[in-house]
């Protein structure tokens, strides 16, 4: 056995493993994926060879063996490694004794190499992956793994590593001043500085190994070298080339140097190069050159406000989502005006010259509209002083490309000349603080190209080896001028350079300028209208076909998002708005048949997001999305019945999330409900069936010996709720889930008059007095008096206990003081973040489900203060969208999920929805109104027509009229339980008359009979 490695201070090296024997490791994979273990010939001796398939799944195979080390701090791990496969990713693991906390190095997008590669460990490379634990540094750790993640081709192929060797490192201590070859380069004086020529250097000595990086070249005006090297060196005698600059420009040279560990750093003028004046060479930490985000934000930190984006500035910025409503073309616009022309693609950013000044964001007040009453159709205008700029662009209908327009005005009084600088720069509008999926910042540009009519650009591919792509731009009216400049003229800065028209970037930083020059007359414009093409150079297009396509563009979103009516009073136009907005949001976040949250942090899609999401495209009359999805989604499941948390285009992960087999259960028995396709839902059956047992099963096992009150008979602990991911916990979000699903199985298996519908009902029955009895024992055990988030923790969570209420159906069996103190809890909460002074971070507005909920307490007051609360929470306002986290500060940078948030906007759907109907469990009635109080009533008063329901459309409207509350109600629904009117109008109610005829209010509010025929209900408002 090894014993500890006890390593405090510098060590000769350590051979860990020479994997001359496979003993210590055993092999492992999550579900589907195979994974064996032998040895094959090694750099040296043998090596351990990982052998992986990962057939049509997402997951994960690994190698593990126990290896405790105790950590010094500064230490080096080598690893030999070679293979072959796909691209996948590639992780080193160390967890401790008990595997409850995990540090990890990953490789995304590795690609083995049929010859041996050395794999460098450093402390900087590791970071803490999950774990409860408080401490994150690393100090000691029980085993170790080497994992090979489905990436981007999963397939089968095999790793093989050797020699796995461990060295503690000395700590780094203080070093001396450094020393220059000429003393002038560090004397922070800018009139000073080292003059050479061809051939010549000047170099820095640190004194001892430091790490950089970056570097700032500042050359003496008019004297800057236009091509030099920079080089690193450990002795001064062995020299690496770090940077070779081709095409400089003089002035501050910006040079990124990533991970640069080195004692000697040295500038060098190539033969035959004139003579240059270097005035200084200022060094940046460590940081700076971690990621390309981190060093554009550090050039952002010391350049003007307004020369880089406002997301490199320290500043959190908003933007849309502009898509086709299959999602097959996706950009985003941000708040300032910049358009990304593709997931993770460049973005073109306007500029404006006015008087001889250069306008950016940050010099203009910007505000943002949609076209017609909430279409995804957006507009960001920039006020100047006597100028304005209006940029607009949309996903084309009729083709899957996009359509931008820059329209530049002269709002003043005089003629004036007026320049628009279209500048394509390699850096996302999806913000650098976003990590998740794309992640977010810079979007490296090899090549631009203008060829007299379209400009080409062409990115770095992502993942070494793959071809580049080249996107097109072209504008419908030709640039005054077209300027391309590497990132060593100017370093992104936007300015009036000399016409060139092809730049090779080896930076992969290459931007571009279109430049347009006007002398407008008062009141007049200059229009650029552009088509953004994906593959090919788009076809000549001309002004007409633009505007064509545009009004294609706009009648299509029209007819999608036009199915169901909503007219409101003034006050509350933004809630009907945003209602056709957030479906379009549903809509364009799809890819193919998979209904996503979002299309850069969550590029993948959750049968729990789907299934909620489905609920409101049902309502909303589009059940063709919800449909497809379903079929889609019942391919994925595993033999066993279990249902994936998530599938993306690696296959379905295997990472256990218990709410799904509910959750996927409601999704297909819900689409029945709404369309009567009992083929389809016998069809669905064999998967439904599967689902359940699976349940069946695993909360069997949670009936044994081991169980405790707070677990007996649940779903087993999972990570299905976000807040667990550090350990897993025994969710109610889970449960009320799992609870649907065996409702709903219930149900289809009676439609279908299969045998099994009683055992069914009544394994339904025995689970829903399980999770009651934990609710109990959780209030015991933890003191609490409330329904809590997880019955292991004794958590508040409200907006997981909404599942209880809608769609589980347990509002009436549910303890009502705890119930009560619940959403009070959740009232409260939400209160005290609008009192003055508060001091909150940030909150997630899933939290719109507890609208939702208020309504079926009968708060009705208290939904509509929650709503208001909520609709301030999107960002801009004007745009109708959130994010996953809304931050008490707007400009507070933080990392904010996708935006538009899909299943947010879903959830906002259902709770405005739900304000004017919804279907009670108990006895399937649709409540209607129970939520539209006095400020919804005034006026013209408020309506919905062609809201689907389970039972047909339903048309109703509200208003107050002499004295009275009048209700219509309209369309083909006759649900069972009829129709409930509460009162949610304050006092008491007056005379209520149906249709001429007296009637009485019960407890719960004025029951309608549901005939199919229109309905008038007139009741006196009390004095």
């Amino acid at each position: 056995m090894l014993a500890t490695l006890l390593l405090a201070g510098a060590a000769p090296t350590l051979l860990l493993d020479g994997f001359e024997t496979a003993q210590p490791w055993r092999a492992d994979a999550s579900n589907g994926v195979d994974a064996r273990l032998d040895l094959v010939p090694g750099a040296t001796g043998k090596a351990l060879r990982l052998r992986y398939d990962f057939r049509q799944v997402a997951g994960y195979a690994f190698a593990r063996r126990a290896l405790p080390i105790d950590w010094p701090p500064n230490f080096r791990i080598r690893l030999k490694i070679r293979g072959t496969g796909g691209v996948n990713d590639l992780q080193i693991k160390v967890s401790d004794a008990n595997g409850a906390n995990v540090w990890w190095v990953q490789r995304r997008n590795f690609r083995a190499s049929s010859d041996w590669q050395t794999i460098e460990l450093r402390p900087r490379d590791f970071s803490f992956a999950w774990g409860p634990s408080a401490d994150k540094t690393l100090r000691r750790t029980a085993a170790m793994e080497v994992v090979v993640v489905r990436g981007r081709d999963g397939g089968a192929g095999e790793v093989a590593i050797d020699d796995l060797e461990f060295g503690a490192l000395p700590v780094p201590g203080p070093l001396p001043a450094p020393r220059a070859s000429d003393p002038r380069v560090i004397d922070h004086d800018p009139a000073t500085g080292w003059t050479g020529r061809g051939g010549d250097s000047v170099q820095i000595d640190f004194g001892g190994i430091t790490s950089l990086g970056g570097a700032v070249l500042h050359w003496a005006s008019g004297r800057g070298a236009p091509r030099y090297g920079v080089q690193g060196s450990d002795d001064g005698q062995r020299w690496r080339t770090l940077r070779t600059v081709t095409d400089g420009d003089g002035g501050a040279d910006p040079i990124a140097l990533p991970q640069t560990d080195l004692r000697y750093l040295r500038v060098q003028l190539p033969p035959g190069a004139p003579a240059a004046m270097l005035a200084e060479i200022e060094t940046r930490p460590p940081e700076v050159g971690e990621t390309p985000n981190a060093f554009v934000a550090a050039l952002a930190k010391d350049a003007p406000r307004g020369t880089y984006p406002r997301g490199f500035t320290g500043e959190q910025p908003y933007w849309t989502l502009v898509a086709s409503d299959t999602g097959a073309t996706s950009a985003l616009i941000g708040e300032d005006g910049a358009i990304e022309v593709a997931k993770g693609g460049f973005s073109v950013e306007p500029f404006v010259v006015a008087d001889g000044r250069t306008f950016s964001w940050a010099d203009v007040i910007a505000s943002q509209s949609l076209e017609d009453d909430g279409l995804p159709l957006p507009h960001v205008a920039w006020q100047g002083q006597g100028w304005r700029l209006d940029t607009s662009v949309f996903a084309d209908t009729g083709s899957p490309r996009l359509m931008a327009r820059w329209r530049l005005t002269n709002t003043g009084t005089t003629r004036r000349r007026l320049r628009l600088l279209l500048a394509v720069r390699p850096l996302q509008v999806n913000a650098p603080t976003q990590f998740l999926g794309q992640a977010g910042g810079v979007s490296p540009i090899g090549q631009i190209a203008w060829d007299g009519h379209t400009l080409g650009v062409t990115n770095v591919p992502a993942i070494a080896g793959d071809p580049p792509i080249t996107r097109h731009l072209t504008p419908l009216v030709e640039p005054d001028a077209v300027a391309t400049a590497p990132f060593d003229r100017g370093a992104l800065a936007v300015t009036d350079m000399p016409a060139r028209h092809r730049v090779d970037d080896p930076v992969g930083l290459a931007s571009a300028t279109l430049r347009y020059d006007s002398m407008l007359a008062p009141g007049a414009s200059v229009d650029v209208p552009m088509v953004i093409a994906s593959d090919a150079p788009p076809a000549p297009v001309t002004r007409a076909a633009f505007d064509r396509a545009h009004d294609a563009t706009r009648a299509r979103w029209q007819s999608l998002l036009g199915g169901v009516t909503i007219s409101v009073p003034p006050a509350q136009r933004a809630v009907a708005e945003t209602v056709r907005t957030a479906l379009a949001q549903v809509l364009m976040s799809r890819t193919g048949p998979a209904l996503q949250p979002g299309t850069r942090s969550y590029d993948r899609s959750w049968i729990r997001d789907g299934a909620m999401m489905s609920d409101t495209l049902l309502r909303l009359g589009l059940p063709g999305p919800a449909r497809t999805f379903a079929d889609w989604y019942g391919t994925k499941l595993f033999a066993n019945g279990k249902v994936p948390c998530c599938v993306d285009p690696r296959g379905a992960d295997p990472v256990p999330e218990n709410d799904s087999n509910g959750e996927y259960i409601h999704l297909v028995t819900q689409l029945y409900r709404f369309t009567g396709d009992r083929g389809a839902l016998l069809r669905d059956w064999p998967r439904i069936d599967a689902a359940r047992r699976y349940m069946d099963t695993v909360r069997a096992a949670e009936r044994g010996p081991a169980a405790t009150p707070l677990t007996r008979g649940l779903m087993p602990a999972s990570i299905s709720h976000e807040a667990y991911s550090a350990a897993p916990q025994y969710s109610l979000w889970d449960d009320f889930w799992a609870l649907t699903g065996y409702r709903d199985a219930a149900f289809a298996a009676t439609v279908l008059r299969r045998p099994e519908a009683r055992a069914i009902d009544a394994a339904r029955a025995s689970f829903a007095t399980d999770i009651h009895a934990a609710i109990g024992a959780a209030t015991t055990t933890f003191g609490i008096d409330f329904i809590p988030g997880a019955t292991s923790l004794g958590d508040f969570d409200a907006t997981s206990t909404t599942i209880a209420l809608d769609p589980a159906g347990e509002q009436d069996t549910l303890d009502p003081a705890l119930l009560r103190r619940t959403f009070e809890k959740q009232w409260t909460r939400v209160l005290a973040r609008t009192a003055p002074g508060a001091d909150w971070a940030d909150y997630t507005p899933y939290e719109l489900r507890n609208v939702s909920a208020f309504v079926r307490l009968g708060w009705a007051e208290r939904a509509n203060h929650l709503l208001e609360f909520y609709m301030a929470g999107r960002r801009p306002a004007a745009w109708n969208g959130w994010a996953e986290v809304v931050g008490r500060l707007p400009r507070e940078q933080r990392f904010i999920g996708d935006m538009p948030h899909a299943w947010v906007a879903s959830d906002f759907i259902r709770a405005a929805l739900d304000l004017f109907a919804y279907e009670r469990s108990s006895d399937h009635a649709l409540i209607l109104g129970g939520g539209l109080t006095e400020r919804w009533q005034v006026g013209r008063g408020s309506a919905i027509r062609g809201l689907h329901t389970a039972y047909g459309t339903l048309d109703v409207s509200v208003r107050r009229q002499s004295g009275a509350l009048v209700i219509e109600i309209g369309g083909t629904a006759r649900p069972p339980g009829g129709f409930v009117i509460p009162w949610v109008s304050g006092g008491r109610p007056g005379q209520a008359r149906v249709n001429g005829k007296s009637r009485r209010f019960a407890s719960d509010g004025l029951h309608v009979r549901a005939n199919g025929k229109r309905v008038l209900v007139v009741v006196t408002m009390p004095h």
